[in-house]
């Protein structure tokens, strides 16, 4: 880096959550005029996908002029292997430092993922570590997490949770995945974070309805942000009895605790 350049800083962009979904709110349903402004000031980007990064820049511009025409806005996309290995292992092989040329020469970039905050439960991890390694600094914009928006809603334990990503998908291995939450859950008070694909959202469902024991707590959020969000929180006896009806086609967290 050049003493006499002035670094560029990493901004951590969130977007809303309703990406694949057919409703698309209005971007300030989702995301602050700060955080939709400073956006529209960049013209450097590290994605998750191309695609949905130009769609959200569409998006942007159609209220904040985009500081590039969008033909003219730098976006690289991650390494297909970081989207399917993850990319927050600190002795994996990925180096993401030659994505941020742009930063270590002056401008500022932008970090986004398909939707909600890149790095949480989305690659962007190496991208962050490498902008510390080269002494950028590294901004946070506000936006929607969906994790924590779930976790707020459920009423299970705040203070003590972790984020355990994506449960087996055959049913045996599933069923012992969950058992081995549930008693984690029970025993240390720590509520257990899931997600799984969407079209996959009502099996997982009825596999946790038959496998965790009555007086487990359940919760389910779905579509969070968006017009058709629901939340039914309760034990699984109460799940058993109410039966509520969920949007489960749409993105959802599932939490299990005490």
């Amino acid at each position: 880096m050049n003493p006499l350049t002035r670094p560029g800083t990493l901004y951590l962009v969130p977007t809303p959550l309703d990406f694949g979904c057919e409703a698309a709110p209005d971007l300030s349903h989702a995301l602050p005029e700060a955080t939709i402004a400073m956006a529209a000031r960049l013209s450097h980007w590290i994605t998750e996908n191309a695609k949905s990064t130009r769609a959200f820049l569409k998006r942007i511009d159609a209220t904040h002029p985009l500081a590039a025409p969008l033909q003219a806005q730098q976006i690289t996309e991650l390494p297909r292997q970081v989207h399917k290995k993850g990319d927050h292992d600190p002795t994996s092989a990925f180096d993401a430092r030659p994505l941020l040329a742009a930063a270590v020469a002056g401008e500022d970039m932008g970090l986004v993922s398909e939707a909600g905050m890149p790095a949480i439960a989305d690659p962007g991890a190496s991208v962050v570590r490498a902008a510390h390694a080269l002494g950028l600094p590294v901004l946070p914009l506000v936006g929607p997490v969906s994790l924590m928006l779930a976790l707020a809603a459920s009423g299970l334990n705040g203070q003590h949770f972790a984020f355990v990503g994506y449960l087996p998908q055959e049913a045996t291995a599933r069923a012992q995945r969950v058992r081995e939450l549930e008693a984690l859950a029970h025993r240390t008070g720590q509520t257990q974070l899931f997600i799984e694909t969407p079209y996959r959202n009502e099996a997982l469902l009825q596999g946790l309805l038959t496998t965790l024991k009555p007086t487990t707590r359940l919760a389910l959020c779905c579509g969070v942000t968006l017009p058709e969000q629901a939340v039914f929180s309760g034990t699984v006896a109460d799940w058993k009895k109410r039966k509520p009806t969920l949007p489960l086609a749409l993105p959802a967290v599932f939490l299990v605790g005490r």
